[in-house]
């Protein structure tokens, strides 16, 4: 069972960071069409509650790792930091500064790679 969440984890995992890229390369200058942005979008909202709902069973499936551990609280904290970045940049995207929008996908961004080294080092474990 270990394996199969783990898997569906992981997967999860690469759509947050397909949007990542996706946004990334939009605030690099590249163009791109709002249906992209769509699909983007859409891959948050699927590996967001992927990773949380996986992430939370694995964490209950392993009697190594109890739900209230540091790393674990951490990393619901960071994912939901970074959800509600992703759902301002969202609404703020095509009409209000450019800036403004690319330094909340940036700060997004960088709270991803926190998530991410949450979930390699588990900090407390």
């Amino acid at each position: 069972m270990y394996h199969t969440l783990l898997f569906f984890h992981m997967i999860a995992a690469f759509l947050l960071a397909v949007t990542i890229v996706m946004y990334s390369a939009v605030a690099l200058g590249a163009t791109t069409s709002s249906r992209a942005l769509f699909v983007a979008d859409r891959c948050w909202d699927v590996g967001g509650l992927g990773t949380l709902i996986f992430g939370i069973w694995l964490a209950l499936n392993l009697d190594q790792y109890d739900f209230f551990d540091f790393w674990i609280l951490l990393a619901i904290a960071l994912w939901l930091v970074a959800t509600g970045l992703g759902q301002s940049v969202q609404r703020r995207l095509g009409g209000e500064d450019v800036s403004a929008v690319n330094a909340m996908h940036w700060i997004r961004t960088i709270v991803v790679i926190a998530l991410l080294v949450t979930m390699v080092w588990k900090p407390g474990a």
